[in-house]
């Protein structure tokens, strides 16, 4: 019999704990999950939210893709604490850098799915994490990237020159409402891209509360074009739940008066 896949149902998949180790010698803390029975036909690899407030491994979005892709379109998840970021899963070694020494961060990652032999890597950045794919994400293992909520801070238009260069598939979901780059905005700044496709969502915001569904569909869409979109609402099969009540005031308004360290960063009108 089906049931509704919730916030918190976890799908069946191999989910293990894994260690990311960096050229500066720090150790990293993460998880990979994969399908149960077959070899996922993708991977992501998941660049999270500033760790400063409150972005990690688990903020919802990345969250949610794990507990549902490998099971819903045989994806591979990949996520991880960059340095010195903490959740359940434990802290990685190090501190935030302001998107200078995360770059042994990415490097980490993108060698640990090339290592393993993960298929067709993309990167899945959101807000701070798509800053670390556009500065350091263009890496021959990489078959392309999609961004959440890019707030174009710590990227520079140089880092844009370079995917444009790259040439690598560029996908920018930006929240209708977003509180540092719009829609019309986001257009106008990536045209530096010339293959970056910029895709506005309706009523959106930066945390995608409520939207995680939208952008879960639409990261499918262009990792895995063979699945079936929109995914699926129910599961009949086995199906457990988690706990994420540890994180209930981890979100980016809860730090709204905290300063960021690096660029300095205007808010959208």
């Amino acid at each position: 019999m089906s049931a509704p896949i919730r916030a918190s149902s976890i799908l069946p998949g191999r989910r293990e704990d894994i260690e990311l180790h960096t050229a500066d010698g720090l150790r990293l803390v993460g998880e990979l999950a994969r399908p149960v029975a077959r070899e996922p036909v993708a991977t992501l690899v998941c660049l999270h939210p500033l760790p400063t407030h409150g972005g990690m491994m688990d903020s919802h979005v990345f969250r949610k893709a794990a507990w549902r892709l490998p099971a819903l379109a045989d994806l591979a998840v990949l996520r991880f604490n960059t340095r010195g970021t903490s959740s359940v899963r434990g802290t990685s070694e190090g501190s935030f850098d302001s998107a200078v020494g995360e770059r042994y961060d990415v490097a980490a990652a993108i060698e640990y799915a090339e290592f393993h032999e993960l298929p067709n890597i993309w990167l899945l950045g959101w807000s701070f994490g798509t800053d670390l794919v556009l500065k350091y994400g263009g890496d021959p293992a990489v078959s392309g990237a999609i961004l959440l909520s890019p707030p174009l801070r710590f990227s520079e238009a140089a880092d844009l020159a370079h995917w444009a260069e790259f040439g690598r598939p560029l996908t920018a979901l930006v929240p209708e409402f977003d509180d540092y780059l719009r829609p019309e905005e986001a257009r106008e700044r990536f045209a530096a891209v010339p293959q970056a496709e910029v895709v506005g969502v309706p009523g959106a915001k930066h945390l995608w509360v409520g939207d995680a569904e939208t952008v879960l569909d639409e990261v499918v869409r262009r990792v895995n074009p063979a699945a079936s979109v929109p995914l699926p609402t129910t599961w009949d099969g086995p199906m457990e739940t988690g706990d994420a009540s540890a994180y209930a005031d981890r979100t980016v308004a809860a730090f709204a008066d905290i300063p960021v360290t690096g660029p300095e960063q205007r808010r959208a009108d």
